[in-house]
């Protein structure tokens, strides 16, 4: 079976752009690159004195189940420098998995849509911008109007517009994203 999976992209230690293209990059690879949000500057939320994220959203078509999915950007973001931490705590690479379509999955290690994915502007604002007519599961709202209702809720601010990223990324990624 097939999943579109909406996966929420974020860095905020060493290089923050590379290390989501770097991430980008290896996404790539599990499945059919569909889209990339653009690049969103925001405040971390929680934890300890950090610097700035970067945040964005990329859609992946996969035929991966959920935790394998899931299995794939934890062993994504170890290679390219995650280390344990605090929770909220800074990171090279953060990778959640948003959405999967409308499926819905609560386990110990997992929950689609994401827990906080309506409460985050850093994480609805992109997504409603690759998808501004997608409705979370368990809600029945648009994603654009959560983004709307969460706007001033927090300092999110766009970093690198997305045809920009488009063509700073290495040549075959994402290149069908347009």
């Amino acid at each position: 079976m097939t999943f579109t999976y909406y996966l929420g992209l974020g860095a905020n230690l060493g290089d923050r752009f590379a290390n989501l293209v770097a991430a980008l990059a290896r996404l790539a690879t599990e499945g059919e690159a569909v889209t990339v949000s653009s690049i969103y500057e925001s405040e971390p939320v929680g934890g300890p004195e950090q610097d700035q994220f970067l945040n964005m959203v990329c859609v992946v078509r996969a035929e991966k189940e959920p935790m394998e999915m899931l299995g794939i950007v934890k062993a994504i973001e170890v290679d390219l420098g995650r280390e344990p931490g605090e929770r909220w705590g800074p990171r090279v690479i953060d990778i959640d998995i948003l959405a999967a379509g409308l499926l819905r999955v609560k386990t110990p290690e997992l929950e689609i849509p994401h827990a906080e994915l309506t409460n985050r502007l850093f994480a609805s604002l992109p997504l409603a911008e690759v998808h501004p007519l997608f409705e979370p599961p368990g809600t029945e709202l648009q994603i654009s109007a959560i983004a709307t209702m969460l706007l001033g809720s927090a300092e999110v601010t766009k970093w690198r517009p997305r045809e920009e990223l488009l063509q700073d990324l290495p040549e075959g990624v994402w290149a069908g994203s347009l």
